[in-house]
């Protein structure tokens, strides 16, 4: 699948962040728990601020390979942390992380005086991956709007965190081309890409593929498949919406129905806590 989504508000978002960086101390950089390779814009590493990585939605990862990715950041240097904005689990380490981070700047502050001084950090990341999720759990009300799609946050907001912290919320935004075919999917499996975009169907086979290799048992629970089948691509798609109920009036597969059920039931965790990346 050719999938490559980056709207003219991205390019605008880009702009964006970098003209205001001067403002902030430090760069929030949010991955998906679940892809955090796929979900790591190369645009957003090179920002001139401290970064700290944190890897939001891990209560939808296997937490084992979470584990192993925060090792993987922490051997190159980089600073880390998980945690699932909706349950608040993990929030509490935002902010001890990004102190240790900037720990010589907020050391410099307090020999001048200013050690009351906000914090500012700027909140940044690809479409849907939890932004504004995080900064309502942080902020401990509901300044931003968030839905389960991509491109909802379209103008920078700064919210007020408590503990002398300031956050600016940016847009979501992906890399302008996407030329590993595995991340274009991962970033499409998790929604991060607008389904509007995409042929859900054919999406919908590649994630049959991949959880057959990755999760079969859920799989099949989630298929109502007694034995693994023989089909496969199209033909298994077809045999998953029968099997799950998804049928026209005729007697029918509806595979369209089944393929954007499939695709919201991966999303939501109801196959259980899937990994689709691990670290080399």
């Amino acid at each position: 699948m050719n999938i490559n989504w980056y709207p003219g508000h991205m390019a605008k978002t880009m702009r964006a962040i970098e003209s205001n960086l001067k403002l902030v101390d430090a760069v929030c950089v949010l991955l998906d728990a679940r892809i955090p390779r796929a979900s790591l814009n190369p645009g957003l590493t090179s920002l001139n601020k401290p970064l700290l990585y944190i890897m939001t939605r891990a209560d939808l990862a296997d937490p084992a390979v979470t584990k192993q990715w925060i090792r993987h950041f922490a051997e190159r240097g980089a600073a880390a942390a998980a945690m699932d904005a909706r349950t608040g689990a993990g929030t509490e380490r935002l902010l001890p992380a990004v102190r240790e981070v900037l720990a010589e700047k907020l050391a410099a502050r307090a020999e001048r005086g200013q050690a009351g001084r906000a914090v500012r950090l700027m909140i940044v990341g690809i479409p849907n991956v939890g932004k504004s999720s995080l900064i309502n759990r942080l902020a401990g009300r509901k300044p931003a709007k968030v839905e389960d799609r991509p491109g909802v946050t379209r103008g920078k907001q700064w919210i007020d965190a408590g503990g002398a912290v300031l956050l600016l919320d940016m847009p979501g935004v992906l890399q302008p081309r996407i030329d590993d075919p595995e991340a274009a999917l991962n970033l499409a499996f998790t929604g991060a890409v607008k389904d509007q975009v995409l042929d859900t169907e054919e999406l919908a086979v590649k994630l049959i593929d991949r959880l057959t290799e990755l999760a079969p048992a859920p799989l099949a629970a989630r298929c109502k498949w007694e034995t693994p089948p023989e089909e496969r691509g199209y033909e298994l798609l077809r045999l998953a919406a029968k099997s799950r109920g998804c049928v026209s009036r005729g007697g029918e597969p509806d595979t369209e129905r089944f393929a954007a059920l499939l695709l919201d039931e991966f999303r939501a965790g109801r196959m259980g806590r899937i990994t689709l990346e691990k670290p080399e």
